[in-house]
């Protein structure tokens, strides 16, 4: 062999080397990389950009969206990763899970909404808020909204179901959602800024329907400039609203100006009449005229949605379910031949309604009023051998645990009994199986009070009017839980009612 053909093989076999070297190096590094990278939960992400976000919209659209869940977590497993309104997301329809994210608040994780949600509530709204911001807000709301024992609260609850009721006619239909919202909506207003139902608080709330319908709107950069589109006029009525809790706002400080050091001594002693009240007393009237308008707004979305609808699914339930129905009048019927006809509930006559509590645990469990709630890990989150990587999107179904049938049998069906015969149930908010109102420091400070308005409710509608179905309606889960007609009854005024 010549030099020529020698210097060729070594030329050969330095580049194989090579190769060889530069091949075992890239695997190395790929094997490196796949170790360090975070083991997410498996899942998929979908189509391109969209990922499942029209899938997931077009189940919650149903009245049966349970497929999409229940499909991933068949497959996948209680956690599971999606892909949803423009990002990567961990969904979780495990309990223990949701148990660590409601408990993980501040340190791990935070909550994290849509866009159009901040810019419509301001900084201050009560679920944006983080520690130590939350913790100061939430103790004011816990304090104004979360002792519904107040005999004064009780009986306002109390006359203003009724003054509802009386403009009923003795035979009507009604929209019964319409009819609940202004229960609730009045309420709210009364508790915020004391002043009663009339033209104003009329006004306002037509106005902040207009503000609900922006929340899951796409945010156009130019929205106010454009006030045909659904989030341009949401703008526009948050304008208004705000302006006009603005105007209440200012009255009061103007009028805490000019009381005198002996008036505030003695206010001191004495229970805050209402919410700007207690904003206006708080660490020292440090809260600012901003912030106690965001905060007041934010507080009207809490009590008007959320409880509204939870009455109407409750009628539309015991409607569609005649026994449940009969044992809940003989239970108003029983309590009213004990104290009297005529005579205003008091907090030991709502403790006693032992069955309406199951009513409205049941209607809680399968309406799922909250379906969830949107975390984002501030941290890197190690479960069950998987990693949650810092900045992910987490979703907490409380849907996909309240209908799942291991702690529930036959967990779709409206059966309020469950809760009267099953003791393990009475226990399941300690164990996380059961969190309607969340958990955790952000567990609705107003959980009470809104169980005190639908028993009221409920104990006035069953004692004075009877009813049916005035047509067929059915439930809708997105973008949140709701009758697609507002439920229309036919009401008939019972013969002994007042």
């Amino acid at each position: 062999m010549d030099a020529g053909a020698l210097q060729l093989a070594a030329t050969a076999v330095a580049i194989v080397a090579v190769a060889l070297v530069c091949r075992w190096f890239l695997v190395a590094c790929a094997a490196r990389g796949r170790k360090q990278r975070p083991r997410l939960p498996p899942g998929s992400t979908g189509l391109p950009l969209i990922g499942e976000t029209l899938r997931l919209i077009s189940a919650y659209k149903t009245p049966d969206p349970e497929p999409f869940i229940d499909e991933r977590v068949a497959r996948h497993g209680g956690v599971f990763t999606t892909h949803i309104f423009g990002e990567r997301t961990v969904f979780s329809a495990d309990p223990a899970f949701n148990r660590l994210l409601l408990a993980a608040e501040g340190p791990a994780v935070n909550c994290s909404y849509p866009s159009s949600i901040n810019t419509l509530l301001g900084a201050r709204f009560l679920v944006l808020t983080r520690a130590p911001a939350h913790k100061r807000l939430h103790s004011l709301t816990l304090t104004r909204l979360g002792r519904p024992a107040s005999q004064p609260l009780l009986a306002h609850i109390d006359r203003l179901v009724l003054a509802t009721m009386r403009q009923w006619e003795p035979t009507a239909t009604v929209r019964l959602l319409d009819e609940a919202k202004k229960i609730t909506f009045n309420l709210t207003v009364k508790q915020l800024v004391s002043i009663e139902p009339g033209p104003w608080t009329e006004s306002l709330r037509c106005e902040y329907v207009k503000l609900i319908d922006g929340f899951f709107s796409i945010p156009f950069p130019f929205a106010s400039f454009l006030p045909f589109t659904t989030y341009g006029q949401a703008l526009k009525s948050r304008k208004k609203v705000a302006g006009a809790l603005r105007e209440v706002i200012r009255r009061r400080m103007e009028e805490r100006g000019e009381e005198n050091g002996v008036k505030e001594e003695m206010d001191g002693k004495r229970e805050k009449k209402d919410m700007v009240e207690e904003l206006l007393e708080a660490d020292g009237g440090s809260f600012s005229e901003e912030e106690m308008v965001d905060f007041c707004l934010s507080l009207l979305v809490a009590g008007y949605e959320t409880t509204s609808v939870l009455m109407t699914v409750a009628v539309k339930f015991l409607t569609e379910t005649p026994a449940a129905l009969a044992q809940l009048k003989e239970e108003h019927e029983n309590m009213t031949k004990m104290k009297g006809e005529n005579q205003p509930l008091e907090w030991s006559d709502y403790k006693s309604m032992n069955f309406t509590q199951c009513v409205i645990n049941e209607t809680l469990r399968v309406a799922n009023i909250i379906s969830g709630v949107f975390r984002r890990a501030n941290t890197d989150i190690h479960f069950k051998g998987y990693t949650i990587p810092k900045g992910c999107k987490i979703f907490a179904s409380f849907r996909a645990v309240h209908l799942n049938n291991e702690p529930y049998e036959n967990a779709r069906t409206f059966d309020p009994w469950r809760w009267q015969s099953n003791n393990k149930l009475q226990n399941e908010v300690g164990a996380n199986l059961f969190t309607p109102f969340g958990g955790g420091p952000r567990l609705c400070p107003g959980y009470e009070l809104a169980r005190v308005v639908i028993s009221v409710f409920l104990h006035h509608l069953v004692m004075r009017f009877s009813w049916e179905a005035a047509e067929e309606d059915r439930l809708l889960f997105f973008p949140t839980t709701r009758t697609l007609k507002g439920y229309p009854i036919n009401l008939t005024r019972r013969s002994k009612s007042v």
